[in-house]
This record gives structure tokens, sequence and C-alpha cells, in this order.
């Protein structure tokens, strides 16, 4: 993805331009336009889930980690709270941590306050506002600690960058984001998290596991339907970026656990026969046709073990909670 991907923070007084085009804006909208029409012009229609993230769908998703039905972030709350110092001492000192996809960065911080003398902290995301508000809240509460946000698509190696220093580095990747691809695009990318690491790196992985399919399909379908509106927001975004014409009424939010692929669906089902204009481009929709929005695959700790050790990774420590709804896994790198 085309997105600024430049450090927006390499010394003490560099900052993010506000200049649209330096900051590859057009090159981003551009990439943006390319993906829904490919998306929405296939023969079962889909969008990347990763535009689910913008400003207003990351704030939209910071609503649903505070449901009660949303068990994950609860859960891996509990998991950290009570075992920082364990994963703080597992990681080791004088790290480096790399959080791909870290949004406003509060899973991380706790655990840098605790860490052995941590080297650097760098956030990767896609929102630069998300990035920046982070940066200066984490560099007030830990003074001495380089903070090196980047705006990129984490799921392209390249915003990664390279490793420049022999310290020790760590990429941390909680919640469950890698529930979002599949298993080989799952391995994909953890195989190129590894082309920035060294042997004896390492990685912080959360995954939620496989779990009874009445509790999975609440946490994705709230009564608050706060969830329906993070999904809507996707064809707002279109709308608003790509002079698109969704009726969002005409479209209904719709998740459900798959057995057999072990993963949540989520869709957006159209509720009539329609015609929705995108940059000029007409895209017709059947009654009941659906748009399939994002994945959240489901693991088992074995399946979750063939994984890393596919993409170069060896687990050496797991921490999860009562009920096995979540775990999170340390891993080294070959």
């Amino acid at each position: 993805m085309n997105i600024a991907m430049r450090t927006l923070k390499a010394s003490g007084n560099a900052s993010l331009s506000t200049d649209p085009e330096e900051n590859g804006h057009s090159e981003a909208v551009s990439e943006f336009s390319r993906d829904v029409i490919r998306g929405l012009t296939s023969p079962r229609k889909t969008l990347p889930c990763k535009y689910l993230y913008d400003e207003a769908g990351s704030l939209i998703f910071e609503q649903i980690c505070e449901l009660d039905d949303y068990y994950l972030t609860r859960t891996e709350s509990e998991i950290f709270s009570k075992n920082l110092p364990a994963i703080a001492e597992a990681l080791g000192r004088d790290v480096t941590m790399i959080e791909p996809g870290a949004g406003n960065c509060e899973k991380a911080q706790p655990l840098l306050a605790i860490m052995d003398t941590p080297r650097c902290y760098i956030p990767i995301d896609i929102s630069p506002e998300i990035l920046l508000a982070a940066e200066s809240r984490i560099e007030t509460a830990l003074p001495g600690l380089q903070v090196q946000p980047v705006i990129g698509d984490f799921t392209m190696p390249e915003s990664l960058g390279e490793k420049t220093a022999e310290n020790k580095e760590v990429i941390f990747f909680p919640g469950s984001t890698i529930g979002n691809f599949t298993w080989e695009q799952a391995r994909t990318l953890l195989q190129g998290f590894g082309s920035r690491l060294s042997a004896g790196d390492g990685l912080l992985l959360g995954v939620d596991l496989v779990k009874d399919s009445v509790i999975l399909e609440r946490a994705y379908h709230d009564d608050q339907h706060v969830t329906e509106a993070f999904n809507k927001n996707l064809l707002q975004r279109i709308n608003r970026e790509l002079n698109g014409d969704f009726d969002l009424d005409a479209f209904a939010h719709k998740a459900f656990y798959h057995p057999l692929r072990q993963r949540v669906e989520m869709h957006l089902v159209s509720l009539k026969s329609q015609r929705v204009n995108i940059d000029g481009v007409q895209i017709d929709f059947e009654e009941g046709e659906t748009i399939h929005t994002e994945n959240s695959h489901k693991y088992t700790l074995e399946t979750l073990e063939t994984l890393l050790a596919d993409a170069g990774f060896h687990p050496q420590q797991y921490w999860t909670d009562k009920n096995k709804h979540y775990a999170l896994c340390y891993a080294d790198f070959a």
C-alpha cells in the first residue's frame, strides 16, 4: 500500500507533514478505489478488512472492545494484568519492540513500562492521527524511551523496515488480528515479520481460541448494534472518499461462525435488488447478495504451533485464561 511509508519521528525535531500529496494521500485513495472496485466486481463480492479501520472505524472498534459480549479484549486484558512481569521477563532486556497495526498503542504502554530498559518502540499503523496522539502520550509517560511511529500497511514487509541495531527485537502482535487472515495469508504475514528479525529475536502473538459458537456469534453481533455500525462504516467511507452512493439502510449486518473453517465471517447483506455507483462505476446487487468484509479465524494451540513453525518461529511460552478462550504466545525466531 503506497501510503506515506516513512517514519513520523526519526529524531527529536521531525514531524508529520500536513501536505496531502507528501503524505501519500492521493496514492492511498487510488489504491483504496482499486481495491474496492476489484472486490465489488468479483463473482463473490468482498472488501479488504483493513479498510474497516480508518479513524472513524478505529474509534467504533474501541467501543466494541468495551461491550460485555466482546469477551476478547476483557480476557486479553486479564491475561496481561496477571502475567505482565512474566511476559516482560520472557521478552528480555534492551529490546526494540515493533508493533504492526498498533492503533492507539494502549496495550504496548504498560508492557513497555515494566520491561527492563527497552531501547525503542516502533508502532506501525495506517492512521497518522492515532499514531501521533499515542506517541505524545507514551513519551510523556515513559520519558527517555525512543518512539518512532511509522505510517504504513503492516501487511507489506517493507513497512517494518530493516534491522539496524544489534539489540534484540520483538514483534508485538496482540489482539486477534492474525485471525483476519487465511492460513496461507497468516503464514506469509509471519514470514514477512521474520524478514526483519535475526535468530534469537521474538514474536509476542495474541490468538483467539476455538470455543462455543454461541459465545463467538454474540461477540460479533451485539445487541447494541455497535458491530453493525463498525461494518457499515466501510460503506460510509466509500461514500465519502470515493463518491459512492450506498444506502446504508439497504444493507444488513450479518455475522456467523463457520465450524469447518473455524472462523467467524462478517458480511453486509443487500436487502433488495439495487445499483450502487462508486467512482463512476456501477455495481449491481441482487436481493440477499452479500459483501464479505472480514474473517476472524480461531485457533487451537496445536494449529497455532503448526502455523508458527511453518513461518520459522518456535513457541516458548503460553499465557491463557481459565476458560481457554484466548492465548498469548511468545515465540523465538529461528
